[in-house]
């Protein structure tokens, strides 16, 4: 991280950083370090340095440390962490708060905060000497505008006067902070962060546009001493956030960064419009004077030449003249999006690079993920997005994020047929202007190899190529008559044809109750026509996903089935899935095996939820058994999880369920009751006394990648509502 030699600049460096947040929301504090279970896992360090970073912006944050009084401090997590990173040769950018606002004994607007700040840092600095960068306060702007403009967090005020004050306190903080690790570590270097966007507007608001584009800066202008007389902030400052000395001092210019750390996302770019009635999803807001909406920019097609991440590092340059390293790369998406956000930032990088602008490093943000980002941390609904690892296996799993970061951070060409299509910010039906589900046909950049599914004509099939058109993952999707999974010779003509990377397998015989009076059928095409897949897809060196059923288990383990779990089907449907299980294990296929139980979704008329509904509110009675327990599944997370695994890597077997074990009778009270539809019609169907309970629930021992079923219950009941409505 020393400045540039003459001649060839040094290649561009792959940095990591574990989300670390540590926010108030009124009197409760949240930890991501805890939350995302990093807190408790050692390993995640080589796991982390494994990948081929050379810094890690790590957490040694104030109110972990000394969350009680300034002079009791606990650094035992931090040492046995800190020292194995300087062990193994990894540059540490330690941050001291981040999105916080100080333990309970100060706060972002307590005028003590900067010297409380500043002896907590010197104390850091003297058990840390060997720390060359320091990020004392993480996005100072944006910590404000969360906390004091949108009172998100503590101490949860809508006041740009507190804003402005928050922002000043924090800026101070940093400097004070830098001073004092300077007396124990002279040559320490700052490194602040800030969220770089932009903003655009309709005519009408540009004056607000203005306005959030020069506050956009203020973070690195205060630092950097150029909030002095004359400066579009300064009167504003001086007037309701700060004293004459306390600007002084800042401008004195001895907390210029040594380093601009460059956060950007998606989100980062905004777009105001005043015509609120072209957007009747989108809730408007107001500066006091105005009504508007305030949307991301890509999603605005006139603006599409003026966005993006190379544009905003350009202009940091030339502002500052600073080395820039980008300190946050994140996309809270699906596998495919959040490969291509990188490789798209880390190219435009690149691109910077050659545009002269002295661009250090990109950063992997967040490498084991975040729990609640969607709501900013403001509820506790457990939804987590994936890093580059994900950590909800027993070890984390190394994702295709991970791969292609270490890919990029070793210089080498990342060629995955998804990069052969654009991200969502870049497909036509992005827009507000042009919705569109099926936004895939008019965006390929070049030919490029498909996804080939079979079984067109099955609720598994038709979810796989919606679902594959949402995410840009350019597919095939085949009827028999295109290729019969049960003839070697039809496989064969349809891999030729089609030039497929990947074959996903949703063909089967599922009419389970027929299953004993047909099983040469069922077995042909529940088992044959797998292992035919396995072994054509073996020489051909495809992955394969293939599906089978908890009907692989006979029930009467008296606890949910995990992957190792040995079969035991009773029902001939069952025997032909376990069968099918064995031959393709036997082949030593590059074969990804999902088990799942009770399908339901909202583009599917014929299954168990979608028929209760309807017989509800028809005033139908509805009878179900309580004897049986299964894992209902909804349709729309199996696909997008098998899809993640699928890009992953991933091979073996895999039970994928939404959590949560249900009897059929229950299922349907708690389907109605999503619905909100009356209850009282569903009766429980009367057993005989010697029939026997059965519990297929599948869990998991490899990761519990689906959301608890009532979360996808209240998803089903909406967009199932919303079809019909469309019907």
């Amino acid at each position: 991280m020393s400045s540039p030699e003459r001649g060839a600049a040094p290649p561009l460096e792959l940095w990591g950083g574990v989300e670390c947040s540590v926010v108030r929301i009124g009197d409760e504090y949240r930890n991501q370090v805890v939350e995302t279970g990093h807190s408790a896992r050692f390993d995640d360090l080589d796991a982390m340095i494994d990948l081929g970073v050379k810094a890690v912006r790590y957490p040694i944050l104030w109110e972990t440390v000394a969350p009680e009084t300034p002079t009791e401090l606990d650094f035992s997590w931090h040492d046995r962490r800190l020292e194995h990173l300087r062990k193994r040769g990894i540059k540490v950018i330690a941050a001291l708060v981040h999105h916080g606002s100080g333990p309970r004994y100060t706060s972002l607007l307590d005028p003590k905060f900067p010297d409380l700040l500043a002896a907590y840092a010197a104390k850091v600095a003297r058990r840390y000497p060997w720390i060359d960068y320091w990020n004392p306060v993480n996005e100072p702007m944006t910590t404000a505008r969360f906390s004091c403009l949108y009172g998100h967090w503590h101490p949860h005020l809508t006041d740009i006067d507190a804003t402005l004050r928050a922002l000043v306190n924090q800026c101070l903080a940093i400097k004070r902070s830098m001073d004092a690790i300077r007396t124990i570590v002279p040559e320490a270097k700052l490194l602040p962060t800030e969220d770089i966007g932009k903003t655009f507007a309709t005519e009408p608001l540009q004056h607000q546009a203005d306005h959030e584009n020069e506050r956009r800066w203020l973070t690195f202008d205060l630092l950097a001493g150029r909030v002095v007389p004359g400066h579009p902030f300064y009167r504003w400052l001086r007037n309701k956030a700060a004293s004459e000395e306390v600007l002084a001092e800042l401008a004195s210019g001895a907390a210029t960064p040594d380093l601009i750390g460059f956060d950007h996302y998606l989100t980062s770019e905004r777009y105001l419009d005043h015509r609120v009635e072209r957007f009747p999803n989108v809730q408007a807001g107001s500066n006091g004077r105005q009504t508007y909406v305030d949307v991301e920019a890509v999603r605005i097609a006139k603006l599409s030449k003026q966005l993006g991440p190379r544009l905003r590092i350009k202009e940091t340059w030339e502002r500052y003249g600073i080395p820039i390293a980008i300190t946050e790369v994140h996309h809270g998406c699906t596998r495919d999006e959040q490969v291509r956000w990188l490789h798209q930032v880390w190219t435009e990088a690149e691109a910077a690079r050659r545009d002269g602008v002295d661009l250090r490093a990109v950063t992997l943000w967040a490498v084991f993920g975040m729990v609640d980002w969607r709501s900013l941390l403001t509820r506790r609904e457990g939804a987590y997005d994936v890093g580059c690892f994900d950590t909800r296996s027993e070890v984390p799993r190394p994702t295709l994020l991970a791969k292609t970061a270490s890919q990029l951070g070793r210089g080498e060409t990342v060629d995955h047929p998804l990069l052969d299509l654009p991200g969502w910010w870049k497909r036509p039906g992005r827009t507000h202007a042009r919705p569109s589900y099926d936004m895939l046909p008019r965006c390929a950049t070049r030919a490029a190899p498909p996804i080939l599914i079979t079984g067109a004509t099955g609720t598994l099939g038709q979810a796989f190529a919606r679902i594959c058109a949402h995410r840009g993952l350019k597919h095939v999707l085949t009827a028999r008559a295109e290729l019969d999974v049960t003839d070697e010779a039809s496989i064969a003509a349809a891999i030729e044809r089609y030039k497929p990377w990947a074959i996903i397998n949703t063909a089967g015989f599922v009419r389970t109750w027929e299953a004993d009076e047909k099983f040469d059928e069922c077995l042909a095409i529940n088992a044959t026509g797998p292992e035919l897949l396995g072994r054509a897809c073996k020489a051909a060196g495809l992955p394969l996903v293939t599906f089978s059923s908890d009907l692989v288990f006979d029930g009467k383990l008296g606890r949910a089935y995990l992957e190792p779990d040995e079969p035991a089907p009773v029902c001939a449907y069952g025997r032909s899935k376990a069968e099918a299980e064995t031959r393709l294990l036997a082949i030593d296929s590059d074969v990804l095996i999902i088990r799942t139980s009770a399908f339901f979704g909202p583009w599917d008329r014929h299954n168990f939820l979608f028929d209760t509904i309807e017989k509800l509110k028809r005033g139908e009675e509805v009878v179900a058994s309580d004897r049986t327990i299964v894992s209902p599944t909804y349709v729309p997370d199996l696909v997008h999880a098998t899809l993640d695994l699928l890009l992953d890597g991933e091979s073996g077997i895999w039970h994928l369920t939404n959590q949560g074990a249900i009897s059929w009778h229950e299922l349907a009270r708690e389907g109605a009751a999503a619905a909100s539809l009356d209850k009282a019609q569903i009766r429980l169907l009367r057993a005989a006394d010697d029939d026997e309970h059965a519990d297929t629930s599948l869990s998991s021992r490899r990761g519990l990648l689906l959301r608890p079923l009532n979360q996808a219950l209240g998803d089903f009941a909406i967009y199932s509502e919303e079809l019909q409505r469309l019907r």
